[in-house]
């Protein structure tokens, strides 16, 4: 399996082309921005896109889906039904932080926990993990978790925002926290890390801090 982060738009947010290289089947997590450079990054790849796999849908995530249709990438798109009212309101609320976001098209696939999805040969787990947003999810599959908003390299996605649940997200950060050590993290933003390097640093998993209003 290969992963490659692209990182997009003004919020610097990350989008990951996950890939099997043995079939060349690939998906895109969070394509948030740049859609037209997302598209070429995938047929530099030289791969095939079976879909696109959402974390949640703040406007920063999902920003990119509707220049990658333009440019012939007409695939599944995959979030889970409690973020549809933030996908439907992304193009405004891009808008609120001075950025352009055309509507993406609607989603056609329904994520939910305990959900199987694959690249090829590689299985992926859905966790609903809400707190940033309600339908927050994470994939996590093959020693690897793809965070979103949930957890960052020492810090956490924030619960200040309109449709966030501090509790909510405290209790994700427990289910997240309890995988191997060795898991290797993909964030929403900033750089990978390690499951068991957040464990022993990271103020809101190891005890330092908590979250607000939790």
């Amino acid at each position: 399996m290969r992963i490659t982060p692209l990182v997009v738009g003004p919020l610097q947010a990350n989008c990951w082309l996950v890939a099997d290289e043995r079939s060349g089947e690939a998906v895109l997590v969070d394509p948030g921005d740049e859609g037209e450079r997302i598209a070429r990054a995938v047929r530099d790849a030289g791969v095939t896109l079976t879909a696109i796999w959402l974390t949640h849908a703040h406007f920063d995530h999902v920003g990119g889906i509707a220049s990658l249709f333009h440019a012939g990438f007409v695939v599944p798109i995959h979030l889970h039904p409690d973020d549809r009212p933030l996908y439907e309101r992304a193009t405004e609320s891009g808008a609120m932080f001075g950025v352009r976001v055309d509507a993406p098209p609607p989603p056609d696939q329904v994520l939910a926990a305990g959900q199987e999805l694959r690249v090829g040969r590689h299985a992926f787990n859905v966790v609903h993990t809400p707190g940033h947003a309600p339908g927050h999810v994470i994939f996590v599959g093959d020693g690897v978790a793809l965070t979103g908003d949930l957890l960052f390299a020492g810090s956490i996605g924030r619960t200040d925002l309109p449709l966030a649940n501090p509790a909510a997200m405290a209790s994700s950060l427990e289910r997240v926290a309890a995988l191997p050590d060795e898991t290797v993290v993909h964030p929403g933003h900033g750089p990978s890390t390690t499951i068991g390097r957040e464990r022993a640093t990271n103020p809101f998993l190891n005890g330092v801090a908590r979250v607000v209003g939790a």
